[in-house]
């Protein structure tokens, strides 16, 4: 009984390994955002942060940041903002304050292009736009992933066919 059982499994596993290996990964990542990581953008140019809960004059010089960590929270009120359309990452990344956090509006499924503009099932956001990777050959299978010239985007793999 119990060597019955060991070559089921075995059989079992065998056939899950050939079947995994014969199907291609597919061509959408399906990734929960970390808003908490510790990731950080780097800023192009320096930012003044206000500091307005300073009581003494002394005090109100306001220190620079050249670093934003990802998802820091912020205040939609203009004057106290710290990411109002800040370039970062060497201009791949524009911050903008949506809602109470940081978002890279150029690469946020949910404020792609601007805060609020979610895109679609299936589709990134490649440079503020909403893509459907799947059959774009500039943005095949993920942004910035361009077919060579004459092959054609299938669901998300360059001349597969």
């Amino acid at each position: 009984m119990a060597s019955n059982t060991l070559n089921l499994i075995a059989i079992l596993s065998l056939t899950i390994s050939i079947l995994l290996s014969l199907f291609p990964q597919p061509a959408f990542s399906f990734q929960i955002e970390d808003f908490d990581s510790e990731e950080e953008y780097v800023l192009d140019h320096p930012v003044i942060i206000p500091n307005l809960r300073s009581r003494s004059r002394f005090l109100k010089t306001s220190p620079t940041k050249d670093k934003i960590r990802k998802g820091a929270d912020c205040d939609p009120h203009p004057s106290l903002n710290i990411c109002k359309g800040i370039s970062a990452k060497n201009g791949t990344s524009l911050l903008y304050c949506c809602k109470t956090h940081c978002r890279n509006v150029l690469s946020d499924r949910n404020n792609c292009g601007k805060c609020g503009n979610r895109c679609e099932f299936g589709q990134r956001c490649c440079g503020g736009v909403c893509t459907n990777v799947a059959n774009n050959v500039n943005h095949c299978g993920k942004c910035g992933n361009q077919c060579l010239s004459g092959v054609q985007c299938d669901n998300g793999f360059c001349g597969y066919a």
